[in-house]
């Protein structure tokens, strides 16, 4: 029993510290999600762009031309709200 204590207590050390070097490194890979809300207590940095990019994936949000574009289907930019 003790044995397998320190057992577990050793593979969660070793993932606290992997979690740790990641975070720090700032090397996360791939794409994550977080399907609560979300509040920015700064700035979000929308890309700005002169022309549409040919592709996106859904969910991708830009300006273009001072006008806020949303990806609601891949490769395809809607204008949010009733911007012109």
């Amino acid at each position: 029993m003790e044995n397998d204590l320190q057992q577990q207590i050793d593979i969660l050390k070793q993932q606290l510290e992997s979690l740790n070097s990641e975070f720090h490194a700032n090397n996360f890979v791939g794409s994550q999600d977080h399907n609560k809300y979300v509040r920015f207590n700064s700035r979000l940095k929308i890309p700005k762009h002169d022309t549409e990019p040919s592709t996106c994936e859904i969910g991708e949000i830009i300006e273009d031309n001072g006008v806020l574009k949303i990806c609601s289907a891949t490769d395809t930019w809607t204008t949010v709200g009733t911007q012109t």
